[in-house]
């Protein structure tokens, strides 16, 4: 956490490639001593410092957007981070879970043969479900516009599927299949006649 708030703050004057640079020196050095691989350390790092150009306040990419089609730069701004909000977690997925380090590494020839492809599977797919979960909690819509209580359980769902434990991957699915069992039984119920 404290690795991407360096990336996030000094992503905010400097462009990408010199805010990986930079945070390659400062902060790679102190993950790699907690245990994370060297190679998912500098993504992890190079991931935060791409995602700083939308960040708030500076958010250099939404503020050039805004100016080329005449919107206003703070509303693009906000709206932007809403849509990559998700993207955030994204990182810690390869950092924290072993087999989220496995989807950094099926590119190579010598990983490939050993590969667990089932754990692998199963984290691409836990994570890809938190992210939608999430999106649709920050978002404020699944399949149709969500209560608040949807939203909150979105988002916590979302939560959970990114953390790399099972019961955490329960929890999330659970709450993640509450939330479309309530939207399709709503959208059901919107298609009934009166």
């Amino acid at each position: 956490i404290y690795t991407s708030l360096i990336v996030w703050i000094v992503g905010l004057a400097v462009p990408v490639t010199a805010s990986y640079i930079i945070c390659a020196v400062i902060a790679a050095p102190a993950m790699i001593k907690l245990g994370v691989p060297d190679f998912a350390a500098h993504m992890f790092i190079f991931y935060y410092a791409v995602l700083s150009e939308v960040s708030p306040p500076t958010a250099l990419s939404p503020f050039a957007a805004a100016a080329i089609t005449g919107g206003d730069p703070y509303k693009t701004t906000l709206q932007s981070w809403k849509y990559t909000m998700p993207a955030f977690l994204v990182p810690f997925m390869f950092v924290l879970d072993p087999s989220g380090v496995g989807l950094l590494l099926t590119g190579s020839i010598k990983t490939l043969g050993n590969a667990d492809w089932g754990s692998i599977a199963l984290v691409t797919i836990t994570a890809g479900l938190g992210i939608a979960a999430l999106a649709g909690g920050v978002q404020g819509w699944l399949f149709r516009r969500t209560t608040w209580i949807e939203r909150v359980m979105l988002i916590v769902a979302g939560l959970a599927l990114v953390y790399p434990t099972t019961t955490a991957d329960v929890v999330g699915l659970g709450l993640f299949a509450v939330v479309v069992a309530i939207q399709l039984v709503r959208i059901r119920a919107a298609r009934q006649p009166a």
